[in-house]
């Protein structure tokens, strides 16, 4: 029987009711191979993102089985978590820096070699961070998100997490994104490769953002997550309400606008930097 099999059978049982010891076992192995970056929680298969459903199932399956210990580090520090999903063991070997200071980084959560980790920073279970990616102070990777290659996670972004429910995409931050200070992006949005997204943007499934490049608006279709196009440039806009007496008050509502497009030439900070000119 299949690895994903036994997961996708146990998911369905009452975890009371299931023999603990074989049932802790096929989650350990599962989790060996999240930790290796072996399976993942989304995949992209020929162009398009896809959520492995089975492995969500997997991630939850944890919590189900993990009882509540102790894991304090002293007195003053008292922390109670599931055993099932302790901190991630690292060592030099993994060639990850982690630089002192009270980030932590949850089992079950791949870091690839080359990865920055300034402190404090968080990354969840079942994320998917790739090779040379510096997570910034204060910034969160969410549960199941998905990191590439080269990603700049400025201080204080917040890539959010996407757990349940297990067919939802989780959000995917492709190669080469530079991700500005204070930003987050949420609800399985999809940011594509080599874009640039503005200190402050917030990026939601119902956010419109507008393109004042190509004229049109980006919106989430259906179960089509938001996509903002490769090597787009994306700062903090506004767009005012249509009702009378919000015209009178001069309200707006904020808004992510695409401003410009990177060439392959142009680097991610000074095409920020001539777009806020």
């Amino acid at each position: 029987m299949s690895l994903q099999t036994e997961i996708e059978q146990l998911f369905e049982k009452d975890a009371a009711a299931c023999d603990r010891s074989s049932a802790l076992k096929v989650f350990n192995e599962f989790k060996f191979f999240l930790n290796r970056g072996e399976i993942r929680a989304a995949e992209q298969v020929n162009g398009t993102w896809r959520t492995n459903h089975w492995v969500k199932k997997g991630i939850l399956l944890g919590f189900r089985l993990g009882e509540l210990v102790d894991v304090s580090i002293n007195n003053q520090f008292r922390y109670f978590d599931k055993n099932t999903y302790p901190l991630k063991q690292l060592s030099v070997s993994d060639g990850v820096r982690e630089v002192p200071g009270g980030s932590a980084i949850r089992d079950g959560a791949f870091v690839a070699r080359g990865v920055v980790c300034m402190p404090p920073m968080y990354i969840n279970v079942g994320a998917y961070v790739d090779e040379n990616t510096l997570v910034d102070s204060h910034a969160l990777v969410g549960s199941c998100a998905q990191i590439g290659k080269r990603v700049h996670l400025s201080a204080g972004a917040q890539i959010g997490g996407v757990l349940e429910p297990v067919g939802a995409l989780p959000v995917i931050i492709e190669d080469d994104v530079l991700v500005g200070g204070n930003c987050g992006i949420y609800e399985g949005t999809i940011v594509r490769r080599g874009a640039v997204i503005g200190a402050g943007v917030v990026i939601t499934s119902a956010t419109p953002v507008y393109d004042v490049v190509k004229h049109t608006v980006y919106r989430r279709q259906g179960d089509a997550p938001m996509n903002i196009p490769e090597n787009a440039v994306v700062v903090p806009g506004s767009r005012p309400l249509a009702q009378e007496w919000a015209q009178q008050q001069q309200l707006s509502l904020s808004t992510p606008v695409i401003v410009k497009y990177k060439d392959g030439k142009t680097s991610a900070s000074v095409a920020l930097e001539e777009s806020l000119r």
